[in-house]
């Protein structure tokens, strides 16, 4: 089994090799490969999205299924996405009938998925703030997760900021990706998907 996944490229950095350590427990002996497609910034839309995930799909190099994963929150104004749900919606209808891509968004942005191992962020930070309430992907009311984590970072004797493709990777390394997966419910949908590509018992 061969899959492409579409992602910005600090991401791609940070969270793919966490993602097949988990895999690799999860999927033993049917583990597939991951050939990750990296874009500065955002992902494609529209038009572009639907070209490139042709091209995955197609010729002597093709794979097998197509994955994408986008943030809810890209920066733009106005806001390409409202939520999870209609951020897949969009990618879905941009790309058209199209069984093997699979569209899956981080709600509101992939530092969501960072919100469960805060301990470590205190630590890493060096201050004692305490974290956001509610349930990580619901965490928003205009400042988002990765605004939340900078803020610590800011605050505390670390006399740093928040740098996503250090700290995101320092701070998963530390820890165990099922944590985030059992609170995040969009992260859940992501690993399942290709659990469930790959012939293996999706997480419930």
């Amino acid at each position: 089994m061969k899959i492409a996944i579409i992602v910005e490229g600090k991401t791609e950095k940070v969270f793919i090799p966490h993602l097949r350590r988990f895999l690799e427990v999860h999927i033993p002996g049917s583990m597939p490969k991951l050939d990750t497609v990296p874009y500065d910034g955002r992902i494609p839309t529209n038009d572009k999205l639907k070209r490139v995930v042709g091209n995955l799909l197609a010729g002597k190099t093709a794979v097998d299924h197509v994955l994408a994963l986008t943030d809810v929150y890209t920066g733009s104004t106005p806001p390409d996405f409202l939520d999870a749900a209609d951020a897949k919606k969009k990618m879905n209808s941009w790309v058209g009938l199209e069984p093997r891509f699979h569209p899956h968004a981080a709600q509101h942005d992939f530092e969501a998925w960072l919100l469960p191992y805060w301990p470590t962020i205190q630590k890493l930070a060096g201050h004692n703030m305490g974290p956001p309430g509610g349930e990580p992907e619901k965490v928003n009311h205009g400042k988002p997760p990765a605004q939340r984590i900078k803020e610590i970072f800011e605050k505390g004797k670390c006399r740093d900021s928040y740098i996503k493709p250090r700290d995101a990777g320092r701070i998963l390394r530390e820890n165990d990706l099922t944590l985030a997966v059992s609170q995040c419910p969009e992260l859940k949908a992501f690993v399942n998907t290709i659990i469930s590509l790959c012939g293996g018992k999706i997480i419930l």
